[in-house]
């Protein structure tokens, strides 16, 4: 019987139809997380006069739906690992589309916060899972790259609530942007046919013959049958025992708790920012288009920072990249605490983008490489599950502190703390003990080499 290694074959396999189909559907749901996740901050100084809300009840909304996004990280992420990946991410396109346009049309705060509760937890399962789907079927040579151009689709979402916000929501007003939620809706069921599930989910289940097929589509040349022997035996081993277990044992403990701290950092500063960054500019006294052109500077920072950094990734590695990205950060937003230079500020706000959300956009392929395949999904959902009780807080305290009468621009200064945090944790991450293919590779020729003496 002819023995397979299937996630070698896709290492080593070229860029093709396959590929692009992957990369181009979780574009467009990461797109529309990003979407629904800047609607809020977008729309948040006319809602809160529509609604008669103060700062910080403004900060608890902001709080309640990323406790869903939590949620949504936790279970959906480890439910991926035992119905499939696929299944996961229909689930959660299911639930952001229809439960964002129901919190177009809430009547009341109370309602709105439910709803969105609701559709936080298809954003929050949303992200380990195309994440871990791109990880997979993406070659080894450029997938660093691949999975940052991948989740720039976030950052263009942003772009987009951005310029909706700015052009139709003064005529439209903030429920329309959550209208607009619901697109991802009628794509379910194209999606559906065209989208492949995990081969992890396949080989688990001996599943021969759609694990053929994926692998006939990634490598055409290989005239794969359900017959072959696709490393079942192996891939049923390392699937036993409990996931979330797994993430501690095999020396990765350190590792483990490092990605939360990062994660936690990355994601206060990013959702400090979605949330409160037009109002903080608005505070400043910068108009309501003015300030929302902050928001868009600071998703076109994203993209560059997520582009640059997955290119330096693949030539002095993950951790010196983030590292510098976290130090350059802090720099950044003391900076911004203390100029009033409007140009100065646009060119900040644009590296604060890339230090945030085009930092964590890196981070997720690091924390996807670094586990075994069969628990990827798991230790990526666990640590974005972590770290969003950062994201939770962070809506709250940066309302706390815009509530005193401290100057808007100043809380600025807030977000150098979790940077400096965030680059402490990534330099105590345990490479070595890490599953990443090179060191895999390094133990396959020290082996060869063995055996070469031996001989």
């Amino acid at each position: 019987m002819r023995t397979i290694q299937p996630h070698q074959v896709i290492a080593d396999s070229r860029f093709n139809k396959f590929h692009l189909l992957v990369f181009l559907w979780c574009f467009f749901a990461i797109g529309f997380d990003g979407f629904d996740i800047a609607t809020y901050g977008i729309g948040l100084p006319f809602m809160m006069d529509d609604y008669g809300l103060t700062p910080v009840e403004a900060g608890a909304i902001g709080s309640y739906t990323l406790v869903g996004m939590m949620l949504g990280a936790f279970v959906l992420s480890a439910l991926s690992d035992v119905i499939g990946r696929k299944k996961v991410l229909a689930i959660c396109m299911l639930l952001f589309s229809i439960f964002s346009l129901l919190a177009g049309l809430a009547p009341n705060a109370t309602v709105f916060t439910i709803m969105r509760f609701i559709a936080g937890i298809g954003m929050g399962g949303l992200m380990p899972a195309v994440i871990s789907l791109m990880t997979e079927y993406s070659p080894k040579k450029n997938r660093a790259l691949t999975v940052a151009i991948m989740y720039c689709g976030y950052s263009i979402g942003s772009i987009g609530a951005a310029l909706v916000g700015m052009y139709l929501m003064e005529n439209l007003g903030w429920r329309f942007l959550y209208w607009l939620g619901i697109i991802p809706l009628f794509a379910l069921p194209l999606f559906w046919k065209q989208f492949p599930e995990s081969l992890s989910y396949y080989i688990v289940r001996k599943q021969g013959a759609p694990v053929a097929a994926i692998l006939n589509k990634v490598n055409p040349q290989g005239n794969y049958q359900a017959s072959n022997d696709f490393e079942y035996a192996a891939v049923q081993q390392r699937a036993q025992g409990m996931p979330v277990k797994k993430l501690f044992v095999q020396s990765r403990a350190v590792s483990t708790f490092a990605f939360w701290i990062a994660v936690f950092s990355c994601l206060l500063m990013i959702y400090g920012l979605n949330t409160w960054l037009p109002k903080i500019m608005q505070g400043s006294g910068y108009g309501i288009t003015s300030s929302l052109s902050f928001s868009l500077v600071l998703a076109v920072g994203q993209i560059g920072g997520s582009l640059l950094g997955g290119y330096l990734v693949e030539r002095v590695g993950h951790r010196r990249v983030l590292v510098s990205l976290f130090l350059t950060g802090a720099v950044c937003f003391v900076l911004l605490s203390m100029t009033s230079n409007t140009a100065l500020l646009y060119v900040l706000i644009a590296l604060g983008g890339a230090c945030t959300v085009g930092t964590q956009n890196l981070v997720n392929p690091y924390i996807s490489e670094y586990y075994p395949r069969e628990i990827r999904a798991t230790g990526v959902g666990v640590s974005v599950g972590v770290g969003r009780i950062g994201a939770i807080l962070a809506p709250v305290l940066i309302g706390l502190l815009l509530a005193t009468n401290m100057a808007p621009q100043n809380a600025f200064m807030f977000f150098a703390v979790p940077c400096l945090l965030g680059g402490v944790a990534f330099l105590l991450v345990q490479e070595k003990y890490g599953s990443f293919d090179k060191v895999k590779a390094a133990r396959s020729v020290r082996a060869k080499l063995a055996g070469n003496e031996v001989g």
